[in-house]
């Protein structure tokens, strides 16, 4: 799974794909400093099942904090969207495609309304950020309606003269942006188009299915960046007032707890609601004073940084994502060397058994026979819808895993 970073230039995305990361991006305060797309490394954060369990692990592809158990995820963070991107203006088009492949999206937005439609920078409060969300949003819809709509009128006469199935044509157009003939499907319902007339549909009917084609395969959060300055907290409540998912963030807050993490100055894991101050002796009166300032005005306010908030919220809630233990021990909890809980897989909802086969090995999923339930001992057929936080053995034809 791929979650893409977006937004209009300026308004903290390189900030926040940084605190998230810790990937060493270009970031200043003026319009399209992603020129590239970052790709990078942010953390899944969920409960480990050690505690639950009465083992002490030894993790491999993660890392357990104190019962803690962070898992590398994929973030892509391209350049700010302008209005007019899907015309191909601040290179938009270019971008857009980067975002091709992404599952969902982290909408980055500037809470504190100080940057204009073109992320140009204006006095705080004098914009209003719901406007750059509608219009990133319709971007992003107006790309999907462009591919979507190439040849159309020829295309939905054949279908309907053939006696074909508008769906799979569409489904076809947009095989290259995730999209598949079940997620038509579910818009052409949602939306009641008459799938045999699809020369009766009108331009913005059509629109309004590219509409709900993004919201179905590119579900979007919107991070509320800027949280801790004054103006933020009234569009905030505006932002929510949406009915959109919005997580109050503060970007460079985080990005600076875990650069003094790093050094050993606090103990800080990315998710925690406050930070606790290690080796005062080493900062200056300047860093003391950032830091107090980040707990007056981010942590006790919001109750943490909101950056690990918005990355679990992509994945947990916007892909319904499960978090899954296998083992080849069931008893032990291990691997084949004796290491304890040794890997923590991250699959999308509605997994099965036989798809966390193939997550460990093409060959284990080839030779699949059942799957034990390491809590209970039972055992589970390949058609297991896999629960987070499941610890689960596979077993396989000469090799069990």
């Amino acid at each position: 799974m791929l979650v893409g970073v977006i937004g209009k230039p300026n308004v903290g995305k390189s900030t926040f794909f940084a605190a998230a990361t810790m990937k060493d991006v270009q970031i200043a305060d003026y319009p399209f400093t992603t020129i590239k797309p970052n790709v990078g490394v942010a953390y899944l954060r969920t409960e480990c099942v050690c505690r639950e369990m009465g083992v002490v692990d030894n993790p491999r592809n993660s890392v357990c904090v104190k019962g803690t158990r962070l898992i590398p995820v994929e973030l892509i963070d391209v350049a700010g969207l302008v209005e007019g991107a899907s015309r191909g203006r601040g290179l938009g088009n270019r971008f857009l495609d980067e975002l091709r492949q992404a599952d969902a999206m982290i909408h980055v937005v500037d809470a504190s309304g100080s940057t204009d439609r073109e992320g140009r920078k204006v006095p705080p409060g004098t914009h209003d950020p719901v406007e750059d969300v509608e219009m990133v949003e319709s971007e992003f819809d107006a790309w999907v309606h462009g591919i979507m709509s190439r040849d159309w009128e020829r295309a939905a006469r054949s279908t309907e003269q053939s006696g074909g199935k508008i769906a799979d044509h569409i489904a076809g157009r947009l095989s290259g942006l995730a999209v598949s003939l079940a997620d038509v499907e579910g818009a052409l319902d949602r939306l009641g188009l008459k799938k045999e007339r699809p020369t009766t549909w009108t331009e913005e009917q059509l629109k309004a299915l590219a509409s709900e084609i993004r919201k179905r395969t590119k579900p979007s959060l919107i991070a509320a960046n800027k949280a801790d300055l004054p103006t933020a907290a009234e569009n905030i409540r505006r932002l929510a007032g949406t009915g959109r998912k919005v997580v109050p963030c503060a970007s460079e807050a985080e990005l600076l707890l875990r650069k003094a993490a790093e050094k050993g100055l606090v103990e800080y894991t990315p998710g925690d609601p406050t930070f606790r101050l290690r080796d005062t002796q080493r900062m200056t009166a300047a860093q003391l004073e950032a830091l107090r300032m980040v707990e007056e005005r981010v942590m006790k306010v919001y109750g943490g940084t909101g950056v690990q908030q918005a990355v679990n919220g992509a994945y947990f809630e916007l892909l319904r994502a499960v978090v899954v233990f296998p083992v080849e021990d069931e008893r032990k909890l291990s691997d084949r060397k004796g290491n304890v809980l040794p890997d923590a897989f991250v699959l999308r909802g509605g997994s099965t058994a036989l798809d966390l086969a193939r997550e460990i090995h093409t060959e284990i999923a080839d030779g699949f026979l059942y799957a034990i339930d390491a809590r209970t001992g039972k055992r589970l057929g390949a058609d297991y819808e896999l629960r987070n936080r499941d610890v689960i053995k596979v077993v396989s034809s000469g090799h069990r895993g």
